[in-house]
């Protein structure tokens, strides 16, 4: 049978554009099916912006640690429209790269939402496509609960457009989404305050980096509330009023809610075409990101695997190739590091303690908490947080973690090592760069006691 496309992406996100890119140059026709922005939930409305308003928020504790290394002077003056037409224009810029990568490779680009009509035709409005094989990569999409006053909430999407920094915010939810934005507001001078329903905000993190985490934004003028919910909200004059669960009462001008994401896929057709999903709406997928469907396909958060970019363009990479060069490949979803960029960050790669102890007979674990030299100067007592977790029987370092400045940066280089199996004797004869935060993870020799 004889069809438009060999392959027909639905959804212009990372993986959707890397997987439709490279099968493009195998050989293939492809077209990508898109009814918002090109580049998805990480250049419109996530990892991109986030970084961008995240750097503009650290100016103003660096302009506070200014003045112990010498600098004097009035201090500089916030404004939010500037910085938000700035991150537009660089989000524009951005579209246009990822049509023209697009284009240039020889995908076509459909404007509008796809519906699957059978297994080889979607329905684009008026025009119908038919295509060998068709993948899913839609994204997912925040959460914001049906409740008393939800109507005056936003998520992280619309944080990212208003017209004017609030004086007041709250942020609900302890995830990295939540926590990143309450140091962005934070940090551009909003009051800002934190609402989790649990003990500790960073749930799956390693609680040593959880704990000081909640220290140092504590320490940045950020109000956390644990174990509270929101219960109502009512729009008054002068704010939103907030009913906690603990019966206290908070007025704020802005509640943006960061509870989680969904998959994104309705009015995909899935249920008519038989592609199977979770309770949660994730697509059912194999190690080879096929569906329940034989030529339909599914990666990125629209499976919610490992919700990361980088994950989506590895499988994106992984089917493309599968698909139009005949491999066999998956990812390797083990020792991926990550990191939030929370302020201070916090930077991540393999096991917690927590699951260390519960896979490993015997581990020893090496800690290190210090104020980075930075500090000295300028006034601030904020902790930097360093972790090893080595297993004991083969001496193979199994997690690396830290909260502090460009623990990011840090962790992607020791991510190298972890997954190349490095042992804590390796590190240990690795000389370090001197004075750095970094080095630490290489002069660490004593373990706390178990």
């Amino acid at each position: 049978m004889s069809y438009d496309y060999d392959l027909l992406t639905i959804g212009a996100g990372s993986g959707g554009v890397r997987a439709s890119r490279m099968a493009s140059s195998y050989g293939a026709r492809v077209a990508v099916v898109e009814e918002r922005y090109l580049g998805g939930t990480c250049v419109n409305v996530g990892c991109v912006p986030k970084k961008l308003l995240v750097y503009a928020a650290q100016f103003s504790q660096a302009f506070s640690d200014a003045h112990g290394f010498g600098w004097q002077g009035t201090p500089a003056q916030f404004d939010w429209a500037t910085l938000i037409a700035n991150k537009n224009a660089e989000i524009e810029r951005l579209n246009g790269v990822y049509q023209r990568l697009l284009t240039n490779a020889g995908v076509e680009i459909i404007d509008g939402h796809g519906e699957l009509l059978d297994a080889h035709r979607v329905r684009i409005g008026q025009r119908v496509v038919s295509a060998d094989k068709i993948l899913i990569a839609t994204g997912g999409w925040p959460v914001i609960p049906d409740a008393p006053g939800s109507q005056h909430v936003i998520s992280s999407n619309e944080a990212f457009f208003l017209t004017e920094l609030p004086r007041r915010v709250t942020v609900v939810g302890g995830g990295y989404i939540g926590v990143e934005f309450a140091g962005i507001f934070s940090g551009l001078g909003a009051q800002t305050t934190l609402i989790y329903r649990g003990p500790l905000f960073m749930r799956g993190f390693d609680d040593d980096l959880r704990t000081t985490l909640a220290e140092s934004m504590r320490g940045r003028g950020v109000d956390l509330r644990f174990n509270t919910t929101v219960g109502a909200i009512e729009k008054r004059a002068d704010g939103l009023h907030c009913t906690l669960s603990d019966g206290s009462k908070l007025i704020t001008d802005q509640v943006l809610c960061a509870i989680g994401r969904r998959p994104r896929i309705d009015g995909l057709g899935l249920e008519q075409v038989g592609v199977q999903t979770r309770e949660s709406g994730a697509i059912i997928v194999d190690d080879r990101f096929r569906t329940s469907v034989d030529n339909i396909y599914a990666l990125g958060d629209v499976t919610d695997r490992v919700q990361l970019t980088p994950v989506a363009l590895a499988e994106g990479m992984a089917l493309a190739s599968n698909l139009f060069r005949g491999t066999n490949h998956g990812v390797d979803y083990q020792n991926i590091p990550s990191a939030v960029f929370s302020q201070p960050n916090l930077g991540t790669v393999g096991l917690t303690e927590q699951q260390a102890r519960e896979r490993f007979e015997k581990i020893r674990v090496y800690r290190s908490k210090f104020r980075a030299m930075k500090h000295t100067l300028s006034g601030r007592d904020e902790q930097t947080l360093l972790k090893l977790v080595v297993d004991d029987a083969t001496d193979r370092v199994i997690g690396c973690h830290m909260v502090g400045d460009d623990a990011g940066e840090i962790i992607q280089g020791l991510a190298v090592a972890i997954k190349c199996g490095a042992t804590k004797a390796q590190f240990d004869a690795t000389v370090g760069i001197h004075p750095t935060t970094a080095e630490e993870f290489v002069t660490m020799r004593t373990p706390v006691a178990d």
